[in-house]
């Protein structure tokens, strides 16, 4: 219960932090332009506010409804629907009074500020922690690789080259570019031959179906025991946590994934493992259950077998490699959006609400990871919010650029009409992924 209560806490502090940074990106131009702005508000306040303080022209409060924030900007026809008003002259405070190019730096200092808070944040991470990475070159055993990775057409032991034009630098880039990059070939390396293998959409597909996507490219690494399970055939004849794993029936494997594939062969009967305990060489024999499995897991320990790379950061470099992290993440963000309308994939059975966001969070506090998370987040909805969708600033965007390049503003009665679209197509968005949410923890689909 209490690592449920972690990762509430931080799902809670990162989303109030990143939906007040968002307002104030609106608020801020508004009040520069001396447009003023009736109301600021974290969650909404249906009815009636938690907390609310009138300074100056501004009420501040926190709302009951926990699905974003907003502020009230006199003469702009936003969620409130408030338009009592709209049809009289407008007055010089007014947003509606504003010249264009005012009015669009307002609508976007939103999207603006979810950018700029992701930028900061990436440059205190690099500063702070650095960028630790397994160097791709680095796998020199290769990878391994499930079921769907052989249907493709990759094999244990190959070495990733180049996926496409995108030459990957770091291990922990690689899963993600394969599963971007559809119509793409892998080229590998193959026993010292050069290997194509082809991204197809129906991979893709048995990815995101499988919810596989990191196991289609893991480390190859030795069998160093780890831990055992509860019935561990294993554990019963004697094997100990760090004992490594290198022949199988007089016959020498040197990888987890040999001995993975190799002992269900052997169901039912006895088997004879070699080990090294402590540098001394020395074999147990075990029986093999039905089931093939001996209940011995692998250590999942990948720095002790390749050496985790840190790339320090100066302030000076961290300037700039903030701009290359956001530039990095909204790319690929952007990317697995696309995959969402490629209805082959079905990746949008894999569309989450708020539960899935929470579940990004650690369930125990770690600060690095929350501030890790909380800018991709703040990327992932600047980038949501700019989308041409009325009731998002986006749709707002898009009838003020209209205006910018046909001189004709939308009526009050358009944008009316327009906001009501956009509100239920959200709130239909909204329910889809949070149902999604919700039969996947029921029902586990």
């Amino acid at each position: 219960f209490a690592p449920m209560l972690i990762q509430i806490a931080q799902f809670v502090l990162g989303l109030s932090i990143l939906i007040v940074l968002h307002e104030f990106g609106h608020y801020l131009p508004a009040r520069w332009f001396d447009v003023r702005v009736s109301k600021f508000y974290l969650f909404f306040d249906y009815k009636f506010s938690l907390l609310k303080k009138q300074i100056g022209e501004t009420e501040w409060g926190i709302g009951w409804i926990p699905l974003g924030g907003y502020v009230k900007i006199e003469g702009m026809v936003d969620e409130s629907m408030d338009t009592e008003n709209l049809s009289d002259d407008p007055e010089e405070w007014e947003f509606r009074a504003k010249p264009s190019w005012q009015r669009l730096i307002i609508l976007t200092g939103g999207v603006i500020m979810n950018f700029i808070t992701a930028y900061f944040i990436y440059v205190f991470l690099l500063m702070s922690y650095g960028k630790d990475y397994l160097p791709n070159d680095s796998l020199v055993y290769g990878i391994w690789t499930n079921e769907i990775g052989h249907e493709m057409g990759l094999e244990n032991g190959d070495k990733i080259l180049s996926i496409g034009d995108y030459i990957p630098d770091s291990y922990t880039e690689t899963a993600m570019e394969i599963f971007l990059s559809e119509g793409e070939n892998i080229l590998v390396d193959r026993n010292g031959e050069k290997v194509r293998v082809p991204i197809t959409t129906a991979a893709l597909a048995d990815i995101i179906a499988d919810k596989s996507l990191y196991d289609v490219i893991r480390p190859r690494m030795p069998y160093v025991v780890g831990a055992f399970s509860e019935a561990s055939t294993g554990e019963a004849a004697g094997m100990q946590v760090g004992d490594s794993l290198v022949g199988l029936n007089g016959q020498r494997l040197l990888f987890f994934d040999e001995f993975f594939d190799a002992i269900p062969d052997f169901r039912g009967e006895e088997i004879a493992l070699t080990y090294y305990r402590d540098g001394v060489a020395d074999t147990l024999y075990l029986n093999v259950p039905e089931d093939g499995k001996i209940g011995v897991y692998n250590t999942g320990e990948v720095y002790k077998y390749y050496k985790i790379k840190n790339k320090e950061y100066s302030f000076a470099k961290a300037l700039g490699g903030g701009w290359e992290e956001v530039g990095n993440k909204l790319s690929s963000y952007v990317r697995q959006f696309k995959l969402i309308f490629n209805f082959e994939t079905k990746a949008y059975r894999e569309v989450g609400g708020f539960l899935m966001i929470l579940q990004q969070y650690d369930n125990a506090w770690n600060w690095r990871g929350f501030w890790e998370f909380t800018a991709f987040l703040s990327i992932m909805l600047g980038f949501l919010n700019i989308l041409p969708i009325p009731a998002l600033d986006g749709g707002h965007v898009v009838f003020t650029l209209v205006e910018m390049v046909t001189g004709k503003k939308p009526s009050i009665k358009v944008l009316e009409v327009a906001q009501m679209i956009g509100f239920f197509l959200l709130l239909a968005l909204l329910i889809f992924a949070n149902g999604q949410d919700i039969n996947r923890a029921l029902f586990g689909g």
